[in-house]
């Protein structure tokens, strides 16, 4: 979606400006006009009718990108909206977000597409694309419109919520795909091995008496995909990747030349499955959490690369549906607003990455799986769009659902504390969201 232009020219001054696509990490400050970056460079001037908004002690970076969220427009109004998908992902410190198909009706046709288009275009505070679906209804029978839809702008190819799950469907999505150089996203999930089930297959699910997802579930369809990726060519994506051999898979792949790549969402390099205990269904998500030798394996993958895309998986859904019992609540958590803080923890402050790979895996990674780095999203440099987000790395704050700027309230990282938060979001050069940093920290 495309924002009108700002008549505030504004001034970000003495920040730590990083940009992974140029290598530039630097303190400097930021130009804005018109809703392009007009200069960066240390001293700019503040002259008469440009607003200073001061960053020093912060880093000032590309506009996070989020290429995994569940906006439920259309059809799941009640749980989230587009216009209120988006107060969550700038709250969050995100520019843009990629949808995923799985509405009421599916994103199976240009129409459809469209209309979420529109949707944004007049209530979004973001910039908001549509994945769409890869078979008519995700139901994985017959083959979507993939041509036309890539053509009326959707930035990939997912049946999100379910698998593609037969060989031959399968190949024909990624040989559409790879004609159009558009990314394939997989929900990796066998199911014939998970009937029923509603978490990991360990301890933890046998002592609650609930029947276990194995990891081979996921595994399974990752090393069949690889294998018709080998002859069809494309762009392969895990999403949600949970288990620690499906990483090796991935490695794999990519050693083998295969564009292959995966994701890591905030709940699965931090929590495993004893976050279950009490049947609490704020943990149950899908795929559902691990074990420790699975955190251990994903947080390894970011570092050394194989995993190089971070994405929440956003997933509202009402308080009323979670409180059903474990078995029957929905699979499912939301994770734009807390995002940051987390993967600061998970992964930053163990001393696996720093912040300027951190910030590569939330800005110009996500923009190249998707294709909008061709458009300057994702990067900061002058001449491009001025997305930004403005991170306190010292911020020290505790996640409150009940204050989040969305709808959904289905979070396990209630009352935690984390440092490190955006404090101030602009899209189009336009502030959308700002919050009070603590006094002397940064």
């Amino acid at each position: 979606m495309e924002h009108a232009p700002t008549e505030q020219d504004l001034l970000v001054r003495g920040g730590r400006v990083i940009d992974p696509d140029s290598g530039r990490d630097e303190l400097a400050d930021v130009l804005i006009r018109d809703g392009l970056v007009e200069a960066i460079a240390p001293g700019l001037d503040g002259s008469p009718g440009v607003e200073v908004i001061e960053a020093e002690g912060c880093l000032v970076t590309p506009g996070l990108i989020d290429p995994h969220v569940h906006l439920r427009e259309p059809g799941g109004e009640s749980k989230e909206t587009i216009a209120t998908g988006s107060r969550a992902a700038v709250a969050g410190g995100f520019t843009t977000v990629c949808c995923m198909p799985n509405t009421v009706p599916a994103i199976d046709s240009v129409r459809t597409l469209e209309f979420v288009h529109q949707r944004a275009e007049h209530g979004a505070l973001c910039r908001v694309y549509a994945v769409a679906a890869a078979t008519i209804g995700r139901r994985g029978e017959e083959i979507a419109p993939i041509d036309s839809l890539v053509r009326a702008g959707a930035v990939g190819i997912s049946d999100d919520g379910d698998v593609v799950a037969d060989p031959l469907m399968m190949q024909q999505v990624l040989a559409t795909c790879a004609r159009h150089d558009t990314v394939f996203m997989q929900h990796a999930q066998e199911p014939s091995l998970t009937v029923g089930a509603s978490m990991n297959a360990g301890a933890t699910c046998t002592r609650l008496g609930l029947r276990g997802w194995p990891r081979i579930a996921e595994e399974l369809v990752v090393e069949r995909d690889l294998r018709i990726l080998a002859e069809t060519g494309g762009r392969y994506h895990v999403q949600h990747v949970s288990s620690g051999g499906t990483v090796e898979l991935i490695r794999r792949a990519r050693a083998r030349g295969l564009q292959a790549s995966g994701e890591a969402s905030p709940h699965h390099l931090l929590l495993d499955d004893r976050a279950c205990e009490g049947y609490d269904t704020m943990a149950k998500m899908n795929p559902p959490l691990r074990e420790e030798a699975d955190i251990h394996a994903l947080r390894q993958g970011v570092a050394d690369g194989t995993i190089g895309i971070l994405a929440t998986d956003h997933a509202p859904h009402t308080l009323q549906e979670k409180s059903l019992d474990f078995e029957s609540a929905p699979f499912g958590i939301v994770g734009l607003e807390c995002a940051l803080g987390l993967y600061a923890k998970a992964l930053v402050e163990p001393g696996l990455i720093d912040w300027p790979r951190l910030v590569a895996l939330m800005t110009i990674e996500p923009a190249r799986l998707v294709g909008l780095d061709a458009s300057g999203i994702g990067t900061l440099a002058p001449g491009g769009p001025a997305d930004l987000t403005i991170i306190d790395p010292g911020h020290c704050w505790t996640v409150r659902t009940g204050e989040f700027a969305g709808k959904g309230r289905n979070c396990p990282f209630e009352g935690w504390t984390l440092t490190g938060r955006a404090i101030t979001t602009i899209v189009d050069g336009v502030p959308v969201h700002a919050v009070e940093a603590p006094s002397g920290v940064g």
